[in-house]
C-alpha cells in the first residue's frame, strides 16, 4: 500500500468517526451546560487521563483557564496530570491506581465537575478517581471510546466515541474538548 493510500484510509476513518459524532451533539451540549452551571455556582473543573489523554486533560484545562477564542476572565480548571511531586509520591506510597483519586479527595467539592479521559474507559486510576468524585457528590463526565468500559457505566455523562481505534478516539476527544470550551465562552 502506498503512503498516499494509507493516509487516504486514515482520513476516511477519521471522517467516519466525525460523521457519527453528529448524533452526540445533544450530549455535548448537555455537558457544556453542566460545566456552565458548575462555574456559575463557584465550582471548578478537574480533568485527568494517562498518556495522550493526560495531554488532552492539560490542553483542555489550559483553554479553560487561559482562553479559547474570546477574551474573558480565567475560569477554574485543573489537570490532575501535572504535579509530578504529587503523582510520584502518591504512586510510591499508595500505588499508581491512586494518583488521581487522592487528588480528587483533596481538591474536589460537590459543586465541581470531574472529567475522566481514557480511550478504553478502563484505566484503573481514572475509574478510582471518578468513584471518589461520585462519593463527594461531584458531577462526573467520561470521554471514552469503544464500548465505554467501566468508566461509562460510572459517570453521569458518558461521551463514547464511535471507534475502537485509539488515534480516532483521541481526535474526537480533542474536538469535544474544544467544543466544550467554545460553548463555555459563548455565554
Amino acid at each position: 500500500m502506498s503512503d498516499i493510500n494509507f493516509l487516504a484510509e486514515e482520513l476516511a476513518a477519521h471522517q467516519a468517526v466525525f460523521t457519527e459524532l453528529q448524533s452526540m451533539l445533544p450530549q455535548i451540549v448537555a455537558v457544556a451546560q453542566c460545566l456552565r452551571d458548575c462555574l456559575k455556582n463557584g465550582g471548578k473543573i478537574l480533568l485527568m487521563g494517562n498518556g495522550g489523554s493526560a495531554a488532552d486533560s492539560q490542553h483542555i484545562a489550559a483553554e479553560i483557564v487561559g482562553r479559547y477564542k474570546r477574551e474573558r476572565r480565567g475560569l477554574p480548571a485543573i489537570a490532575l496530570t501535572t504535579d509530578t511531586s504529587i503523582i510520584t509520591s502518591v504512586g510510591n506510597d499508595f500505588g499508581f491506581d491512586f494518583i488521581f483519586s487522592r487528588q480528587v479527595e483533596a481538591l474536589c467539592n460537590a459543586e465541581d465537575v470531574v472529567i475522566g479521559i481514557t480511550t478504553s474507559g478502563n484505566s484503573a486510576n481514572v475509574v478510582k478517581a471518578i468513584a471518589s468524585a461520585k462519593e463527594i457528590g461531584a458531577i462526573t463526565v467520561a470521554l471514552v471510546g469503544g464500548t465505554g468500559g467501566k468508566l461509562a457505566e460510572l459517570c453521569d455523562f458518558s461521551l463514547i466515541m464511535p471507534s475502537s481505534d485509539t488515534p480516532r478516539i483521541q481526535e474526537a476527544h480533542i474536538f469535544i474538548g474544544h467544543s466544550l470550551c467554545d460553548l463555555l465562552e459563548s455565554e
